[in-house]
């Protein structure tokens, strides 16, 4: 089913559903109650309550009773799982979980591993709590840090590549590249040639790192279709989506309007200064997908954990609708894997991320330790997945 077909199965469902008869209340596992519901998949910012059975969103409705158990969410928003494009989740089988507890109940790892180490990346993903796919690095070492993994080019081998989609065709969405000068420096433009080559066998995207690159940024998106993404956007100069004199170059947006997805990429180093995201955004160019470029190690980083990451973009004027769409229904777009999440539509998968708006002074850093103090900040306070309570981070 595609997600046309999910959309309409789930408002047919929705018309059906409108009112739960008592006898059904009975089967009905957990509800969620009075939380402020932000689900932009269907336009909903609204005080909502929400009943799960069977791992399933049942209702969405003003007032349900009934429930074997409930979550009080008064005061709380209430919004579809995260699903984090850009992670590194399954560096470690420690990840999963300790990025579900964030809210994040879908992530894609982008890069971890290439064709030597894709057992092992792909046996994480495989048995994460929550669904997890990978990104096959068109490098076959897969990340290496610090040092780059293409500068010696002989190590983007597409034969491997393609060997290593086809084993892992059940984990594996697309193809990664990381373009910056630091890890690919001449090479950049053939490695992408060569990561479109290996995904072009199977019809899958290209994700691109760039930031820093030796080659034009749009002799980089010249080489990019419909559905590759390119993550870390707001990367400064050298060479990233501004000019000398801070204005968008005309290829960035034409490589939008033809298809292409900018996602943000939060990451700690060299990805974004605040200088960047402000003169862009003020362009109108604002984010299709915000993503973590998340760790183990990220709560000791700028990068701290996905609500806060998406708290960054309430300074620039997105609304707290607009954050949520980036971190849900608009991730759920970019890979069918994903077809039927990022959102609480009766009949959908039963994940849920409850978090907390604070208002004060909240700190908040660039990869340049830049500093901006922000007015909100979000903060997770539990998920539920399958209809499943899961235990918050201590």
């Amino acid at each position: 089913m595609n997600r046309r077909q999910f959309v309409s199965a789930m408002a047919a469902s929705a018309a059906l559903c409108a009112r739960i008869p008592r006898a059904f209340a009975q089967s009905i596992d957990l509800v969620i109650k009075g939380g402020r519901v932000i689900d932009p998949s269907v336009g909903l910012d609204a005080v909502r309550d929400i009943a799960i059975a069977g791992g399933r969103i049942v209702a969405v409705e003003p007032s349900i009773a009934g429930g074997a158990d409930v979550i009080d969410a008064r005061g709380k928003i209430v919004a579809p799982g995260l699903i984090d494009i850009h992670s590194h989740a399954a560096r470690s089988k420690d990840g999963p979980p300790l990025s579900l507890q964030d809210g994040v109940t879908g992530w894609v790892d982008a890069g971890t591993g290439g064709a030597d180490n894709m057992d092992e990346v792909a046996a994480v993903a495989r048995g994460a709590p929550q669904i997890g796919r990978v990104l096959v690095n068109i490098a076959r070492t897969g990340v290496i840090s610090p040092g780059g993994e293409l500068h010696d080019i002989t190590r983007a081998d597409v034969t491997l590549a393609r060997g290593t989609i086809s084993r892992h065709r059940d984990v594996v969405v697309g193809v990664k590249a990381r373009l910056s000068n630091d890890v690919a420096d001449v090479n950049d433009l053939e490695a992408l040639r060569r990561a479109q080559e290996a995904a072009s066998a199977f019809n899958l995207p290209v994700m691109i790192h760039v930031g820093q690159s030796y080659s034009p940024l749009r002799s980089i998106l010249a080489l990019l279709k419909r559905g590759d993404i390119v993550t870390h956007m707001y990367a400064p100069a050298l060479n990233g989506i501004l000019d000398e004199k801070g204005r968008l170059y005309p290829d960035v947006a034409a490589a939008r309007r033809r298809g292409v997805l900018f996602d943000f990429g939060n990451g700690v180093n060299g990805h974004f200064n605040w200088d960047v995201v402000e003169r862009t955004m003020k362009q109108g160019f604002w984010p299709d997908t915000l993503s973590t470029d998340w760790s183990v190690s990220s709560k000791t980083t700028g990068v701290v954990d996905f609500p806060n990451v998406m708290s960054k973009f309430l300074m620039f004027g997105m609304s707290v609708s607009q954050v949520i769409a980036c971190g849900t229904v608009n991730a759920a777009r970019v890979f069918p894997a994903f077809d039927d999440r990022g959102t609480l539509n009766v009949g959908a998968p039963a994940d849920v991320a409850i978090m907390e708006l604070r208002e004060g002074s909240f700190e908040f850093v660039d990869n340049y330790k830049g500093m901006r103090t922000g007015k909100q900040r979000l903060f997770p306070v539990m998920t539920v997945l399958n209809g499943k309570k899961i235990a918050p981070r201590a």
